[in-house]
């Protein structure tokens, strides 16, 4: 790698992605004095049909927001990427390396608009999320669910009246919005998605010297945690259609499963081991289980 020419970052151009992988760029100019990062920015699929209040699921679901991303980085026109490591794929692309797990935000799920306890008989819940509807119908089976898409400040531009939106904590603590946040989930109950309030780099495979400046933003703690979500999102398939939540944290794992009919789901918590391989083991089993419980 030439030690004078600036490493090049591949992002989405929204509001959020820009600001994380900003911080990121700041991370790694600060542990690598006299380099520079600039920023690249990439249209993905989820971007380009964001004002179509099409389904993520309909439209390919995870890796809408990171394909384009990626192939910048395969391609040669930036030299890393980064993600929401909740909008990755189980299973990284041929040819990248998760080289970083930056330290993870809070990764809670959040209401704009009323409290969970304050929405009324029926009202409405605006969401683009299977998993966090199904979580809510759990609680709240009364709610009526509305489609959510749209950037941050598009969506809570869209709180339906009498009614709430759910959003990740994360994106608000990104773009200084947490004045907005009504109510804070309980991740024991609502299980947020794997990986989510955690920004991953992505490098090629083989770039040895990429990996050695991004070992420097690597959090150990986050890197578990997050290892530990996407081994029991991996378990259940690339093609699993089903409502999925994991969250690891103070060794603990926790888990939810929604069978694919919304009649059924599961909310599982386990220890996990100190060892990383066998927490990894650990994880796995437990997706096992609770896809054969829910059959």
């Amino acid at each position: 790698m030439d030690g004078d020419r600036p490493l090049r970052l591949a992002t989405r151009g929204s509001a959020q992605a820009r600001t994380q992988a900003q911080a990121v760029a700041d991370a790694l100019m600060a542990a690598n004095p006299g380099r520079i990062v600039e920023l690249v920015f990439v249209e993905t699929l989820g971007d380009r049909t964001q004002h179509d209040n099409v389904p993520l699921h309909s439209i390919g679901g995870q890796g809408v927001f990171v394909k384009e991303v990626q192939s910048a980085v395969l391609r040669g026109d930036a030299d890393m990427a980064a993600h929401s490591a909740k909008d990755l794929p189980s299973f990284t692309a041929e040819g990248l390396q998760l080289a970083a797990f930056c330290e993870r935000r809070d990764a809670r799920d959040v209401l704009i608009g009323s409290t969970l306890d304050g929405l009324a008989n029926g009202a409405p819940v605006a969401t683009g999320s299977v998993r966090r509807r199904a979580q809510l119908k759990v609680t709240r089976p009364d709610l009526h669910f509305l489609e959510l898409r749209g950037n941050i400040h598009t969506r809570l531009g869209k709180v339906p009246e009498g009614g709430a939106i759910v959003m990740a904590a994360a994106a608000l603590h990104v773009l200084d919005l947490v004045s907005e946040i009504t109510d804070y989930l309980p991740p024991a109950s609502f299980v947020p998605s794997p990986g989510q309030g955690c920004v991953a780099v992505e490098c090629r495979v083989g770039d040895d010297d990429m990996v050695k400046l991004l070992a420097a933003i690597d959090h150990a703690p986050t890197r578990l945690a997050v290892e530990v979500e996407r081994a029991f999102l991996a378990e259940l398939g690339s093609g699993c259609s089903m409502p999925v939540g994991a969250h690891a944290s103070d060794a603990t794992l926790t888990v939810f499963l929604g069978a694919s009919d919304g009649t059924r789901h599961l909310t599982e918590s386990i220890k996990l081991p100190a060892e990383h391989d066998l927490a990894l083991a650990r994880s796995a089993k437990l997706a096992r289980s609770v896809h054969d419980r829910l059959q």
